[in-house]
Parts: C-alpha cells; sequence; structure tokens
C-alpha cells in the first residue's frame, strides 16, 4: 500500500531504489506517528469532519497498534511503503471507511515531519539527561581525585602543574557547552509542522493551535512553507549539538587512551574493561576509549551530510529530504550508546599516584617559581630570564610549594559553581 497509490503499476526497480530501507528506519518513528495520527482526529472531529462515534473508533485503533509498537509486535511488511501507510491499512482493515478519513487535511509531509519532530524532541532529551550523568560523574570524580596532581602539557611538553581534579573538571564543565546546544537543537525541533501538509496548507479550517496543544510542543511553525522547510534545518542543528557533544567525549577519550599507556601511566582500568592480544600477552588495550574516540568522530561528520544534502535545494519537499532520516536517527541512537557506556567506564578509573619528583617533571614548576620572584619584587622579562638561565646552565631547582588560588585553579576548583552553572 502506498498513500499516493493511483492504481497504476510502480517499476519495481525504480520501487526498491526510492522506498530503500524505510521500513527498517520508521520503526523508530511508528509510535510518534501514532501519537500524531490520534492528535490529527482529535482535531478532525473538532472542525466537524470526523463525528464522535468515528474519533472513538480510531482512538481505539490506534491504542491497539500503539499497543504492538510498545509490545513490539508491530511490523512494516514488504507490501506497505513505510510506516506511514502501514497504519493506514490496519486502520482501514479494522475500521473500514472510518480509517480511511484519517489521512484528511494532511500529506504525508507533514505526517513524517510531525514524527521525526517528536522522536528528535523526545531523544534530545534523553540525550541530556544522560549527558547530565556524565556530568555528575565527572564532578565526583574531581572531588575525590582533586588533591591528586598531575602534569599539564602544551605541545604534549611537560608544561605546569594540574591535578586530576582539574582535568575531570575540565570535561564536566565543557559538557556544559554541549547542552547549551542540546537545547538550542531542541527549541529547534519543538515546533509543530503538523497542518502544513504537503507546504501549501489546506482548504480545510483546520485547528493547528489544537494539535500543538494535543502533541505537547512548546510553539508551531506558523508559515506552512517555513514548515516543510524546517526539513533539514532541524537535521543540520541537531547534528551540530550531537556533533558538538562527541568532539568533548571523543577528546576525553583520547586524553585516557593517551594516559593509559606505559609512557605516561596516569590512569589505568579493571581488566574486565579492557581487551588483551593474540600474541603479546601483557597488553590491556582500551579499546572501549578508542571506539568511543572513532564512533564520536564519525559522528561529528554528520553535519556536513546534512548540510550537502539540503544546502542548495529551493522551497517546497523534495524526496532528498528521505536520505536525512537513517544517519541522524542513527546517530542519535549511537550518543545515547556512547554517553552510557562513557560513564559506566570512566567510574571505574584507577587514578594513579604520580611522583612529580621524578627528572622528566623538573620543569613543571618554573612558571611557579617565577612568579614567586616576580611577588618578590622582581620584573616579570627579569624573572623569566633568571629561570631561563638556570634551565640552560642546569641549575634550575624546582619549588613545589606554591599554591594555586584562584577560581577555576588546582588549589580552588569551583566545583559547587561548575555544578550550579549547568542548564536547569
Amino acid at each position: 500500500m502506498k498513500l499516493w497509490d493511483k492504481g497504476i503499476s510502480i517499476d519495481k526497480k525504480i520501487e526498491q531504489f526510492t522506498v530503500g530501507n524505510d521500513r527498517e528506519i520508521d520503526m523508530h518513528i511508528a509510535i510518534y506517528d501514532v501519537m500524531a495520527s490520534r492528535a490529527h482526529a482529535k482535531m478532525l472531529k473538532h472542525i466537524g469532519i470526523l463525528s464522535e462515534e468515528e474519533l472513538f473508533q480510531l482512538e481505539k485503533g490506534l491504542d491497539v497498534l500503539a499497543k504492538q509498537i510498545e509490545r513490539g509486535t508491530f511490523t512494516i511488511e514488504a507490501q506497505f511503503e513505510d510506516v506511514h501507510s502501514k497504519i493506514e491499512f490496519e486502520l482501514t482493515k479494522t475500521l473500514g471507511e472510518v480509517g480511511k478519513k484519517i489521512h484528511t487535511a494532511r500529506s504525508r509531509n507533514d505526517q513524517v515531519l510531525v514524527a521525526l519532530q517528536l522522536f528528535y524532541k523526545e531523544n534530545l532529551k534523553e540525550i541530556r539527561s544522560k549527558t547530565k550523568t556524565l556530568f555528575e560523574t565527572l564532578l565526583d570524580l574531581a572531588e575525590s581525585h582533586k588533591e591528586s596532581l598531575l602534569p599539564g602539557y602544551t605541545h604534549l611538553q611537560v608544561a605546569m602543574p594540574s591535578s586530576f581534579g582539574l582535568w575531570f573538571s575540565a570535561y564536566a564543565e565543557l559538557l556544559i557547552d554541549d547542552v547549551y546546544m542540546l537545547n538550542a537543537a531542541l527549541q529547534t525541533a519543538d515546533q509543530n509542522p503538523l497542518g502544513s501538509a504537503a507546504g501549501y496548507g489546506s482548504s480545510f479550517p483546520i485547528d493547528r493551535e489544537l494539535t500543538t496543544k494535543e502533541l505537547g510542543f512548546s510553539t508551531l511553525k506558523y508559515n506552512v512553507v517555513a514548515a516543510q522547510m524546517s526539513r533539514g534545518k532541524s537535521e543540520r542543528t541537531i547534528s551540530a549539538a550531537l556533533g558538538s557533544l562527541c568532539n568533548t567525549m571523543s577528546r576525553f577519550a583520547m586524553d585516557i587512551c593517551l594516559y593509559m599507556s606505559q609512557n605516561f601511566g596516569f590512569v589505568s582500568f579493571p581488566d574486565e574493561l579492557t581487551t588483551g592480544s593474540s600474541i603479546m600477552p601483557h597488553k590491556k588495550n582500551p579499546d572501549v576509549f578508542e571506539l568511543i574516540r572513532g564512533k564520536c568522530n564519525k559522528i561529528q561528520a554528520l553535519q556536513t551530510e546534512m548540510v550537502l544534502i539540503t544546502n542548495n535545494l529551493p522551497s517546497g519537499y523534495h524526496r532528498d529530504y528521505q536520505l536525512l532520516k537513517e544517519n541522524i536517527i542513527a546517530a542519535i541512537e549511537d550518543v545515547k550508546d556512547l554517553l552510557d557506556i562513557f560513564n559506566y567506564a570512566i567510574k571505574q578509573v584507577d587514578v594513579k599516584h604520580i611522583d612529580l619528583n621524578d627528572p622528566k617533571y623538573l620543569y613543571l614548576f618554573t612558571v611557579d617559581n617565577m612568579n614567586t620572584l616576580v611577588e618578590q619584587g622582581m620584573s616579570f622579562r627579569e624573572a623569566y630570564q633568571i629561570i631561563g638561565k638556570q634551565v640552560q646552565d642546569g641549575t634550575y631547582k624546582p619549588d613545589t610549594s606554591k599554591q594555586h588560588s584562584h577560581v577555576g585553579s588546582i588549589g580552588n576548583l569551583s566545583l559547587d559553581k561548575i555544578k550550579n552553572k549547568f542548564p536547569k
């Protein structure tokens, strides 16, 4: 069954090419199409297209389909083009003529759009919640290890003293920036497109405010052309937000892979969280973090894909939009998994004691020692030259007693302020 079927057979090769794997992808949005169909039916009854009894029958039929989806028994067989045609077929099979009325005053275009927007809304909220969980885990680790010093690096050269508390809370605070972007993406998705039909509205006196309220959208996309053009724009915005979050996780995973190596030896993980080598019995490979890094980098490329598919399309609907669904839905599912596994693994990190008296960290405190000379009345430039000469002639002896006290430093992590900064 196809919603656009006029009784004309279509070439099987063309059909396979145009439908693609929509049936599999649409299982992710099936429940949202049911929700939108229920709201649409209520609106049709409100404007006099459906009777009270017809609405009751449609709601009952949609409830049956919702339960099937929840139980995992709902399927989209090969004769159906997508979830939308399957749902209408089931309603018509059960209810007869009443089922055929469900598509009144809407197009598959706004049907797809509203189901996707509902999917995006719910999943962005879930991603935001999982991000908060990881954020809280990192702050707990920062508090637990705030006294554990760690060498800081620039250009991968020993630079200045840092701490595990500073390291963990740095990535925690970066997650706040990612939530800002998730919130922007959520606000973009939180606009009801239902009623835009094929992109030019309807001659029926539909009540779009009613469906907006029924579906829990904060507002609607008023202009019907703008509603259709939001397809692609939403995906570009969401992929940018997911990419930002994945950038944070990818860089953190890279740090962990580096710090687990024998050359650094700053952290380790239980054997159960690592893998071995087929020929080297000593290996403890950070495969989980390498895969997090790789998957996150792959998702960061998604925004480019979304832009290239949509950036030169004229207004109105185009079949190109179908190509957006698969990878944006897959990325959303992957990000949820990545947040879960990252949080699970990082909770089990073993922070090692680092002896900063080791000769390779000899110059870690040169800046602190230079600052001491400045505080004693010397100019910065003279102090820099004195410490620099000591380094050059091999007479430098580090003084590790200097304390860092300003907000956000190793001596004042300001974890409470970071925690309060997380968007409510």
